[in-house]
C-alpha cells in the first residue's frame, strides 16, 4: 500500500498485532526505568507533540503514560486562552506548566499553536505571528540553557488517512467528542496548514532544538517508533530495586471494627450482568 503524507509517498507494511503488543509492553517497561532515572537525577524533561488534527498525538501520549506515575510524568493540554491570558506575554501560560527537577511534562500541543492553528485560522495578527517565529528559538535556547531537555515531535499524516479518522469519530459515540468545529475547518485548509508547518520548521527546526517527524499513517507504527526514539534520546540506567519482601502483619490486638451495616456501600450493579 502506497500513501501520500506531508513528507511524500511512503510504502507501508503493517506490523502484526501480537508483535506490536509485545514490543509496546517492553518499551513501556523501559519508560518506567526512564521515569525513575529522571526522578532520581532531578532531570527536567519537556516533550512537545504537534501535528495535524487526528494525526495520532494523543494515542502516543496515552501509551507513554499508561503505567507511569502522574506525579512524575504530567500531561499539559491547555484549553483556549482566557481573555486575561490573551494579554499576557505569549509564552507565559506555558511556562506555568514547565517541569521542576525530577519531572517530565508532555505537551499535547504547545506554544506552537501560534505558528499553526492561530496563524491559519486568523486568531493572531501578522505582527504577533512574526514575533513568535523570531522569539521561539530564543525561548527554547533559554529552556535548554536552564538544563531542560527539550524534545519536539511532529506527527505526519496523509489527507486521506486524516479524513478516514474523522469519519471514524463521527461513527463511534465514544470518539465523537474528539471532533470539534476546528477539526472540521481543518479539512478545508490542508494546504494552509502545510504552508504554516513548513514555515514553522524553517524558523524553529534548529540544531539545538530539532523537530523529529513521526510518520503516523499507521498508529501502531507511530507508537513504537516515537517511544523507541524518545527512549534513545535520554541516557538512563536501570534503578529497579532488588527483590522486595512484604512485611508480616502484626498480630491482632483485639480491635473490633464497626459493623458493615453502618457504612454506605456502592450497589452491586454487576449482578445484572451475571
Amino acid at each position: 500500500m502506497i500513501t501520500m503524507s506531508d513528507e511524500g509517498a511512503t510504502e507501508i507494511q503493517k506490523v502484526k498485532k501480537k508483535n506490536y503488543q509485545k514490543e509496546l509492553f517492553r518499551l513501556q517497561l523501559e519508560l518506567i526505568k526512564l521515569q525513575e532515572w529522571v526522578k532520581a537525577k532531578g532531570l527536567k524533561v519537556v516533550v512537545i507533540f504537534e501535528g495535524r488534527d487526528a494525526a495520532g498525538k494523543g494515542g502516543v501520549i496515552k501509551r507513554i503514560t499508561q503505567y507511569l506515575n502522574p506525579r512524575v510524568v504530567k500531561v499539559a493540554a491547555l484549553p483556549a486562552p482566557t481573555e486575561r491570558e490573551k494579554t499576557e506575554w505569549y509564552f507565559q501560560r506555558y511556562v506555568d506548566h514547565l517541569p521542576a527537577a525530577g519531572e517530565i511534562v508532555l505537551f499535547d500541543r504547545s506554544w506552537y499553536n501560534r505558528a499553526g492553528v492561530e496563524r491559519v485560522m486568523g486568531f493572531c495578527t501578522d505582527k504577533e505571528y512574526e514575533g513568535f517565529l523570531r522569539a521561539c528559538p530564543t525561548f527554547e535556547r533559554m529552556l535548554i540553557r536552564s538544563d531542560t531537555i527539550l524534545i519536539k515531535y511532529w506527527f505526519s499524516v496523509s489527507d486521506e488517512e486524516q479524513l478516514k479518522r474523522f469519519k471514524a469519530r463521527l461513527a463511534e459515540p465514544h470518539k465523537r467528542w474528539k471532533l470539534s468545529p476546528m477539526d472540521l475547518e481543518s479539512l478545508t485548509r490542508w494546504e494552509d496548514y502545510s504552508e504554516a508547518k513548513d514555515n514553522m520548521f524553517a524558523y524553529t527546526d534548529t540544531k539545538r532544538s530539532p523537530w523529529y517527524v513521526v510518520n503516523s499513517e499507521i498508529k501502531k507504527h507511530a507508537h513504537i517508533n516515537c517511544i523507541s526514539h524518545f527512549l534513545s534520546l535520554i541516557p538512563y540506567e536501570d534503578l529497579t530495586p532488588k527483590e522486595i519482601k512484604l512485611p508480616k502483619r502484626k498480630k491482632s490486638t483485639g480491635y473490633i471494627r464497626p459493623p458493615e451495616d453502618e457504612q454506605t456501600f456502592v450497589p452491586d450493579f454487576h449482578l445484572k450482568l451475571l
